[in-house]
């Protein structure tokens, strides 16, 4: 199954010079968050080869939902960056929004990345605000974000 047959229910990579444009999309808010967190890391490898052996818990607060979905890839790359962890399966529950802020709680199930299982295809620096967009519409959720590579 091609990469792009794969992905297209979950997220699509756009055109963009230098950096890696994600689309993800989904019908509820919190699956479109956890498809955006699967494409952070099919950005950085293989996800199928991910094999989801330890399970980690994050809670992310923010003030709006661009700082929200921000914070939530945030936290999953410093996961990457200072525990070596990749991930492939999200659950996120305990969605809340108020007037003041947005927050959940997100299950996340991988392994230490291992360079023998895991090809590497490109590292990811950062998480941008550049042309990040959350649209929310009557049957379905679009999620767009830059990762500066």
């Amino acid at each position: 199954m091609s990469k792009a047959k794969r992905f297209n229910e979950k997220f699509e990579f756009l055109e963009h010079t230098a950096d890696t444009y994600i689309r993800a999309h989904a019908t509820r808010m919190e699956e479109a968050y956890e498809n955006a967190a699967l494409a952070l890391f099919e950005t950085m490898t293989d996800s199928t080869k991910i094999t989801q052996t330890q399970e980690a818990t994050l809670e992310v607060e923010a003030e709006d939902q661009y700082a929200l979905l921000y914070n939530w890839l945030e936290a999953l790359l410093i996961k990457f960056d200072t525990e070596g962890l990749l991930f492939s399966k999200f659950q996120i529950t305990n969605w809340k929004e108020t007037p003041e802020s947005f927050s959940f709680t997100a299950k996340m199930w991988g392994e230490p990345f291992n360079p023998k299982k895991h090809p590497q295809k490109v590292g990811v620096k950062a998480v941008t605000y550049h042309l990040m967009a959350v649209i929310r519409e009557p049957e379905r959720v679009l999620l767009e974000f830059i990762l500066d590579i």
